[in-house]
């Protein structure tokens, strides 16, 4: 009986080392391949890079420090904005001792802020189809469809979400706007079909008319994508 009791004890721990064995083995196997494929994975050995295009090399600025992005798509988001993009100077000169050189801004105007990437003289002309554009924005003075450019203006103080921070006192600090081709495009139809006019005349017209530190961009949500593959921080002012 002691014999059999000890032939079953060595068999048992054979049978359990031969356990413990195969374990190791198998986790050598799985741990192997699994280190293997993480070796020989794409992203881990080509890491994703953003293409740099030539046509977004204008919002590089040399001399910033800091690079912060303003997406608007509303009148009253990129009033905000405006606002915004003040404080930021005033803080940053403050609490850090920049200058506004340190500090590279870009508000976006696309969607329903677009209509505002144009100057008065615009509005003047097609305030109507502007104001459409923007929501059916009204003058918050008049409570009529504007004929100038509201942001260009001082003197509504909280009528308007801006607190009286214009676009031009922006544009002379250094920050830059980039307007949506394709709302452009928008309005340009819009104002054309309540014209008569020829839509491309239009659009030429109001790319000709942008208000100070203006640009055209393809389309405003992919520079909203560029502009943070260049080291933006991003902003949805709504």
């Amino acid at each position: 009986m002691k014999q059999d009791r000890a032939q079953a004890t060595v068999a048992r721990r054979s049978f359990l080392s031969r356990i413990v064995a195969g374990a190791g083995t198998l986790g050598a196997i799985f741990g192997g391949a699994a280190a293997a494929q993480a070796q020989s994975s794409p992203a881990a050995s080509n890491p994703f890079q953003p293409v740099r295009h030539p046509e977004d090399e204008w919002l590089d600025q040399t001399t910033a420090k800091h690079r912060f992005f303003y997406d608007t798509t509303s009148a009253g988001g990129y009033g905000q904005a405006l606002f915004f993009a003040r404080n930021y100077f005033v803080a940053n000169a403050s609490g850090y001792k920049l200058t506004d050189t340190d500090l590279a801004q870009v508000i976006c105007m696309r969607h329903e802020s677009t209509s505002f990437a144009f100057n008065d003289a615009m509005w003047a002309k097609y305030g109507a189809a502007l104001s459409e554009r923007a929501g059916h924005f009204v003058d918050p003075k008049t409570k009529q469809v504007p004929t100038t450019n509201v942001y260009l203006a001082t003197g509504y103080g909280d009528a308007l979400p801006n607190g009286n921070v214009t676009i031009d006192q922006m544009a002379k600090r250094g920050v830059r706007f980039a307007v949506c081709s394709m709302a452009t495009r928008a309005a340009s139809q819009l104002i054309a079909t309540k014209s008569g006019a020829n839509v491309d005349a239009v659009f030429k017209e109001l790319t000709e008319n942008l208000v100070q530190g203006g640009r055209m961009v393809p389309a405003g949500i992919v520079t909203v994508n560029r502009a943070q593959e260049r080291g933006y921080s991003f902003a949805y002012v709504m």
